[in-house]
Parts: C-alpha cells; structure tokens; sequence
C-alpha cells in the first residue's frame, strides 16, 4: 500500500486530523502494512514468548492482555512477574485470534483483560456492544478452560480535550459496555476492575491524567496501579 492511499484511507475514516505531520502519515501508513501482513497481531509478541520459560512454582504471573491503554503502560510494575501484551489499535476481534498464543501459552495465574473502544472506532470494522460481549464471552470461556483467573478491565474514559474522539468511541457506548462488562464479571465468576473510575470526571477522562484524550499519562497510570493489584489480588483468592 501507497503512502497516499493509505493516507486517502485514514482521512476518509477519520483516523486522522486534517493536517498530518509527515511522521503521522508514516506511523498510519506503517499500521495499515501491519494490519494487512498479520492482521492478528501474532507476530508483535511471538519471538518474546518464544523466549518465556514457564512460570516457577509458586509464580503468580499475570497477562495484561488489551490494546493502546496497555501497550502504552511505560511504567509498568517493575519487579512484578507481570507481562503487557497490548496491541495499539486492536479490537476485540483481534485479540480473540492471539488469545491462545498471548495468553494460554504464557500460563498465567491471572489475565486481565481490556478491550472495546477499538471496537467502537471502527478499526476491525464494524462492531456493536453484542459483538464486542460475544468476544469478550469467548475469551473468558476460554481462559476458565485452562485455569486461568480472569480480571475484566473497564473501557476507560475519552475526552475530546486535543481532538473530536467521541464522534468515533460515544461516550455513552463506553459508559454501556462498562454497565455490561461489570454485570458479565460477577456472574461468571471473573473481577471487574473499575479504571474508569479513577480516570473519569462526569463523562469525560480528565485532561490532566491524558496525553492525548485517550491514552493514560504517567499520572493516569499511577491511579490504574493500585485498581489492578486490588483486582489481581481478588482474582487470586
């Protein structure tokens, strides 16, 4: 694919603003190569897991499995036997094609899980709150199968602070799948972990804990922390 028509694509889906840096049409016409080549998002983490020894007795290891919010997460738990295996701009869709290799290989005592406002965005396509539970379902049938606890992460906030993002993830939607994804955990035995929370004034994330309206700074992460210890923790017992 063209630099300009990958530029052509984005523009008409919306995924980027109208004036584009040079580094921007580069890093958006790179993403749409990788889509095209590994549209699962196999190959992002495969020679890392490839390297992974099991965990040793005793071992609590824990997979962060998601998208942009995980992926992003710099400062993340160091010394703990946690492992991020976020994708940026992966959909639920996604995720359940990698969930056996990111997820199941590494047996994990504990996965948390995070998805849908990719879903929302439209970048695996169209999708609706009954798709996005559906796959959500599947992972967690899946994760229970081989004995592994699941934690169900909350979609977090957006704000329009930067730039217009609830056109492509309406606040009202995220606010929806939280109500579902909370209910879907207490009845099938899995932890809500409410980010969301901690992130949010009304409907919108707070400027000050974002970088760009959707992505964490390191001041959103440090309020994440302790909500995912206490629900690895819960997971755990």
């Amino acid at each position: 694919m063209t630099l300009r028509l990958a530029v052509m694509l984005a523009a008409l889906a919306g995924l980027l603003p109208a004036q584009a840096t040079t580094a921007q049409l580069e890093e958006e016409n790179a993403k749409y190569l990788r889509l095209l080549s590994d549209w699962g998002g196999l190959v992002r983490y495969g020679s890392e897991n490839a390297e992974l020894r099991p965990p040793a007795p005793g071992v609590n290891r824990v997979v962060f499995f998601g998208d942009d919010v995980f992926e992003k997460w710099d400062t993340f738990f160091p010394g703990k036997p946690y492992l991020n295996r976020g994708i940026t701009h992966q959909a639920t869709p996604q995720m359940l094609v990698r969930f056996r290799q990111d997820v199941i290989s590494l047996k994990p005592k504990v996965v948390v899980i995070m998805g849908g406002t990719n879903d929302f965005a439209g970048y695996a396509g169209p999708a609706t709150e009954g798709t996005i539970a559906e796959n959500m379902e599947t992972m967690v049938e899946l994760a229970k199968l081989h004995g592994i606890k699941v934690v169900l992460a909350s979609v977090t906030p957006i704000c329009d602070c930067f730039e217009q993002l609830s056109a492509r993830r309406p606040q009202g939607k995220i606010i929806g799948l939280n109500g579902w994804l909370k209910r879907y955990a207490a009845s099938a035995g899995a932890v809500y972990a409410d980010f969301y929370s901690v992130l949010a004034q009304g409907r919108n994330m707070r400027q000050e804990l974002t970088v760009d309206g959707l992505i964490p700074n390191e001041k959103g992460y440090a309020l994440m922390a302790p909500v995912a210890e206490k629900a690895i923790g819960e997971a755990l017992r």
